[in-house]
C-alpha cells in the first residue's frame, strides 16, 4: 500500500497541535505494517529539519491558480525511515509558522493552503510516486480532494495519480477554514464547486473542510463513537447533514499512542519507574511526592493530585474549569494546570494560584519534560472538552495510573469506561452535563471512591492495564484504506 501522508505538522520537525504527534506516530506505524508511507508538509518556520536524514533538494514545481504561477522547492529527507518532502516557498510558508501569529490566523492561509494542496498534488508527479491513497488531515488540506478530482481524475491527466484514492482526516470540527467566498475565482476554482449542495459552501463562505468532506473518497475520525455523534443535529459544527448524507463512508479510528515515549516502567523523567505489575503502587506514589515538592504544593499523600493539559480555551475546557476552581479547591484537592491560550483565561487561573498557595500550580505553555512528571504524579485528569478530537492524552493517563474524568457528549466515551455504569470493567468517570456543575459532579464522584483506598488502587491498576498501542491502530487504517483502493478513484460527483 503506497501512501502519500499531507500534514502541515510532523513531530519533531513542526509541532504546533497534537496533531504533530498524531500525524509521527501514525506514519511510523504505518511504516512497521508494511505500508509504503510519504509525509508531504509545508516548509514552515520554525522547522527542525536537522532532524531529518539525508535532505536535499530532489525537484521543483510550479502551479496555477487564479491569480498566476507560484514556484515550490521540493526537499526530501527521512525521519526514522519515513521519507519526508518538504514543500518550500519563501513567500508564503517561509518565516511563517503553519496557522498565524500572535494576532491570530493569518489572513491567506486560504491562498496559502490551496497553493499547497496544488503543489503536493504536482509533486507527486515530478518526483515519480504513484500513491493509492493520498491521506489528507485537516482542513489545511481539505482542497487536495477537489483539486485532485477536478485536475488529474476528470481530466485524465498523464501517469496515475487518478487513480490514487483520498482518506480525508477530520482532526478538528471546531476549526475548518472557512474564508469569504471572494477568494474563489482567486483559487482558481469554478462557481459550480460553490454553488452545487455538495460543493465548499457552508454558511456563505468558502470551507476547506467540507470541501475534504464532499470530495474525499472516505472521510476519517477518531473513534466508532464519534463518527455516529457528529451524524447528531448540532454535534457536527454544521455538517451533520454532510455525516449523516456520506455515513457509510465515514469510519472512526481509534488513536494509539507511542509507548516507546510514554512507558512508564522505563521513563526516564519520573521520580521512580512503575507498571500494572507494581501491586502496592509504591512507585506511582513516589512519584507523586516528588510532583508536589517540584510544584510547590502541599505533600499531603491522600490529598487528590488532579492534573489538566490542554489549551486555555472554551473548546478544551478551560472556562468551565476556571468557573468551578474555587471550590474545586475548597474540596481539598491540589491542581496542576499546564496549558496555553486565551490571555483572560489564564489570568483567572493564576489568581487562584496565587490564592490557594500550595494547592494550585499554573504552568503556561506546553513543556513535554512536565507533561511526564504530571502524568506519573497525577490522580486525576481532567478532560472537559466539549469536542475531543483524539484520545492521545486519556490514553497516556491511563497508562500511568492516572484516573480520567470526562464530559460524557465530548467524544472520549470510546476509550473511558464510566464506573458509575461499570464497577467492574470502569475506568473512569464520565459527567453528563457540559457546564461547571456538571464537571463538579464528575470530581465529587471521583473524590467519594479515592476516599476507599482499596476501591481506588483497584481503580488506577485497571488504568495501567490498558493498552492503545499504534500498531493495532496502524491495521485499522489499511482496512480503511483499502475500501478507498475498492473504488478505485474518487467516487463520481458533481463538481
Amino acid at each position: 500500500m503506497k501512501v502519500a501522508f499531507i500534514t502541515p505538522e510532523l513531530a519533531p520537525l513542526v509541532r504546533r497541535t497534537q496533531l504533530a504527534d498524531f500525524t509521527q506516530a501514525l506514519t511510523r506505524a504505518l511504516k512497521g505494517v508494511g505500508a509504503d508511507v510519504r509525509v508531504f508538509m509545508p516548509r514552515t518556520d520554525p522547522l527542525f529539519d536537522d532532524v531529518l536524514e539525508g535532505i536535499s533538494e530532489v525537484g521543483v514545481v510550479e502551479v496555477r491558480d487564479g491569480r498566476g504561477r507560484v514556484e515550490f522547492r521540493i526537499s526530501a529527507g527521512e525521519l526514522e525511515g519515513v521519507p519526508v518532502y518538504l514543500m518550500e516557498n519563501e513567500e508564503f510558508f517561509g518565516r511563517r509558522n503553519p496557522y498565524g501569529g500572535e494576532e491570530g490566523p493569518y489572513e491567506d492561509n486560504w491562498r496559502r493552503f490551496e497553493l499547497f494542496a496544488r503543489a503536493v498534488l504536482a509533486a507527486l508527479v515530478a518526483i515519480d510516486f504513484e500513491p493509492d491513497i493520498l491521506h489528507c488531515v485537516d482542513w489545511t488540506t481539505g482542497l487536495v480532494p477537489l483539486i485532485h478530482k477536478l485536475e488529474y481524475v476528470d481530466k485524465h491527466r498523464p501517469g496515475k495519480l487518478e487513480r490514487a484514492g483520498t482518506f480525508f482526516q477530520i482532526q478538528n470540527l471546531a476549526i475548518q477554514g472557512a474564508f469569504e467566498r471572494e477568494v474563489l475565482p482567486h483559487m482558481g476554482l469554478p462557481h459550480r464547486t460553490f454553488t452545487s449542495p455538495t460543493g465548499i459552501e457552508l454558511a456563505g463562505k468558502v470551507n476547506f473542510l467540507k470541501a475534504g468532506c464532499e470530495y474525499a473518497t472516505i472521510l476519517g475520525t477518531h473513534s466508532p463513537g464519534h463518527a455516529l455523534r457528529i451524524q447528531e443535529q448540532d454535534r457536527g459544527y454544521g455538517l451533520e447533514g454532510v455525516f449523516r448524507r456520506r455515513h457509510k463512508e465515514l469510519v472512526g479510528i481509534a488513536n494509539g499512542i507511542d509507548y516507546a515515549t510514554w512507558d512508564p516502567s522505563a521513563d526516564p523523567l519520573l521520580a521512580q519507574p512503575f507498571s500494572a505489575r507494581d501491586k502496592t503502587l509504591a512507585g506511582k506514589k513516589k512519584c507523586k511526592t516528588a510532583l508536589q515538592a517540584a510544584m510547590g504544593l502541599d505533600r499531603g499523600p491522600r490529598t487528590p493530585l488532579v492534573a489538566m493539559i490542554g489549551r486555555f480555551d472554551s473548546d478544551s475546557g478551560f472556562e468551565i474549569l476556571a468557573e468551578m476552581l474555587t471550590p474545586i479547591l475548597e474540596r481539598n484537592l491540589e491542581v496542576v494546570l499546564m496549558g496555553a491560550g486565551r490571555a483572560d483565561i489564564h489570568e483567572r487561573l493564576k489568581t487562584m494560584e496565587t490564592t490557594f498557595t500550595g494547592r494550585c500550580r499554573v504552568i503556561e505553555g506546553y513543556q513535554l519534560n512536565t507533561a511526564h512528571a504530571i502524568m506519573g504524579g497525577a490522580d486525576i485528569l481532567l478532560l472537559p472538552s466539549h469536542y475531543a478530537p483524539g484520545n492521545a492524552l486519556c490514553a497516556i493517563g491511563m497508562r500511568y495510573g492516572v484516573v480520567p474524568i470526562i464530559y460524557a457528549g465530548g467524544g472520549l466515551e470510546d476509550y473511558v469506561v464510566d464506573l458509575e455504569a461499570n464497577s467492574r470493567g470502569g475506568t473512569g468517570f464520565h459527567f453528563k452535563q457540559y457546564s461547571g456543575d456538571g464537571l463538579l459532579e464528575g470530581i465529587d464522584g471521583a473524590r467519594k471512591l479515592y476516599r476507599n483506598a482499596g476501591g481506588w488502587k483497584t481503580l488506577v491498576s485497571r488504568c495501567l492495564r490498558q493498552d492503545f498501542s499504534w500498531h493495532s491502530t496502524a491495521q485499522e487504517y489499511l482496512k480503511a484504506y483499502r475500501r478507498v483502493t475498492r473504488r478505485a478513484r474518487p467516487r463520481k460527483q458533481s463538481a
